[in-house]
């Protein structure tokens, strides 16, 4: 008889996991004076990379009994990545409103000095700025985090899928009628 696996309640752990490290390394950046660096987004994504596929193959092995297919392996990471994304938009909320809500500021500043280096008119800057300050708000920037760490989570979760599933042998593993 096949049992049921919860893939909400297995997964809970690996969200927590990947939540805490995506805590971690956001504070650790804050606190390095890198939050603006552009390499620090690659390197994270690589990090999460490598880091969803062992979180994968341990819901392979520990709660699939080692056989995982494409699917259910697509479903688990979502699973974790929208804990994730719902850990990191709690956590952007509290950097942006309670930790440092001069940040936002900071980053508008960094957002100008790029828009004149890239030479961009005048007016074109002012327009942007203009979005970007409504939009730069504790309480608009943490549902965005979900909607853009979701995204991301279901690419990445189709990428690392694909080196997570393990199917049996239907010829070993099918149970004789």
């Amino acid at each position: 008889m096949e049992e049921n696996v919860n893939a909400w309640k297995s997964n809970l752990t690996n969200g927590l996991i990947l939540g805490l490290t995506g805590i971690v390394y956001s504070l650790l950046m804050y606190f390095l004076n890198l939050s603006f660096n552009k390499v620090q987004g690659p390197v994270f994504l690589i990090i999460q990379i490598v880091l969803l596929f062992f979180l994968l193959k341990s819901y392979r092995d520990n709660f699939m009994h080692g056989q995982i297919t494409y699917g259910q392996s697509v479903g688990a990471s979502v699973i974790i990545c929208l804990y994730y994304a719902i850990i990191m938009a709690v956590f952007t909320y509290i950097l942006y409103a309670v930790i440092d809500p001069g940040l936002t500021a900071k980053q508008l500043a960094f957002a100008e000095e790029s828009m004149v280096k890239k030479g961009i008119p005048q007016s074109a800057m002012d327009a942007g700025m203009s979005i970007q300050r409504k939009i730069m708000k504790p309480a608009i920037l943490a549902p965005l985090s979900i909607f853009g760490n979701m995204l991301w989570g279901v690419i990445i979760s189709l990428l690392v899928s694909i080196f997570v599933k393990k199917e049996g042998n239907p010829m070993i593993d099918t149970p004789a009628i």
